[in-house]
């Protein structure tokens, strides 16, 4: 059987043009192509149409919008998902419209299917008290404990997005006079952040106990699992929420809930409200845009708002005469042009 168009474009896309032109990180390629698994899928089963029949025709701006609604409705994903989705097809689209201009009228009907606005993200936190226990809860006299200390506190002290810390390898840990963190972030673009002492003395002694300062395991993935396999996102969530549940028992200023992206806006939130300028958090998170970073001084001023709301009496009176009734003012102007 021949190959259809999409097919082709499809293999090219994810094979060649991501890695090779784009330079796409492997997790941004492997978030693509689930989203066209998603498509393939649902394609066959909800709109009969076989995979090695589908062509680039067949994908219209209607069946697209069909397959995001089933995303939503169906699968029950959040509006960021399904525009995540969305732009992965949009990307694919774009590059097929320079493969084949003839087609660029259909295609580009299919680049018109609009992002959904999502509401603004909140910037869940915790407090440095919140942290501080949090951080206390693990056994440091086994080596589970230690392990999952030390994962932790440098989810913590970096900053870093929970897939930075999963890709850490040993090289990426440079404990010279000035310890830094090497972290390969979205874009594969690389950031060097800084350690404190605390937690460069807890890698330290990490690295030391499972003897991964060999030269030969330069390579090895920093944190493993029993299994000695890399620790998945989903493995650094479950750490996180044992102890989040070990915590809540002696007292509730640790949400009920707690992700390993709060540790990265809680380190944001805490440097902010320490007085460090937002042009080094945006570097220090490996933010491209200033805006992402301008969440957390927005954040910052509701609470601090809101703080002064409940600790201070409302001693400035708003009422004032009511100028209606004050016939020459209201004759004064109306003559007024």
């Amino acid at each position: 059987m021949k190959p259809t168009d999409f097919a082709g474009y499809l293999t090219e896309f994810l094979s060649v043009y991501l890695p090779q032109q784009k330079n796409a990180s492997k997790n941004t390629i492997a978030s693509y192509r689930d989203t066209f698994k998603l498509l393939l899928s649902y394609c066959q089963n909800h709109k009969g149409i076989p995979v090695e029949k589908l062509t680039m025709d067949m994908l219209s701006h209607g069946l697209v919008s069909d397959f995001l609604n089933w995303l939503e409705t169906e699968r029950k994903c959040g509006i960021s998902s399904r525009n995540q989705r969305l732009a992965a097809i949009h990307s694919f689209f774009r590059y097929a419209q320079y493969e084949e201009p003839e087609g660029i009228l259909h295609f580009q009907k299919v680049i018109a299917v609009p992002h959904k606005k999502a509401p603004k993200p909140s910037v869940s936190h915790l407090t440095p008290d919140a942290m501080q226990l949090l951080l206390s809860q693990p056994d440091k006299t086994n080596a589970k404990g230690r392990r999952d200390l030390t994962l932790m506190s440098v989810l913590y002290d970096s900053g870093c997005r929970v897939q930075e810390l999963a890709d850490l390898r040993i090289r990426d840990v440079i404990l010279t006079n000035l310890p830094v963190l090497v972290l390969t972030g979205k874009g594969n673009k690389v950031r060097r952040v800084p350690l404190m002492k605390n937690t460069m003395a807890l890698l330290e002694r990490y690295i030391c106990e499972n003897t991964l300062d060999k030269p030969w395991k330069s390579d090895y993935p920093l944190f493993v699992n029993k299994q000695c396999n890399k620790l998945t996102k989903e493995g650094v969530a479950y750490i996180i929420s044992q102890y989040v549940m070990t915590a809540r028992r002696n007292s509730t200023i640790v949400p009920e809930k707690v992700t390993p992206h709060m540790f990265r806006h809680s380190k944001a939130m805490h440097l902010l409200q320490a007085g460090v300028s937002l042009i080094y958090i945006r570097d220090f998170l490996g933010h491209e845009d200033i805006k992402t970073t301008e969440i957390y001084a927005k954040c910052d001023t509701e609470l601090k708002r809101t703080a002064i709301e409940n600790a201070y009496p409302d001693l400035v009176d708003s009422s004032l005469p009511d100028w209606n009734k004050d016939s020459a003012l209201l004759n004064w102007l109306s003559k007024l042009k």
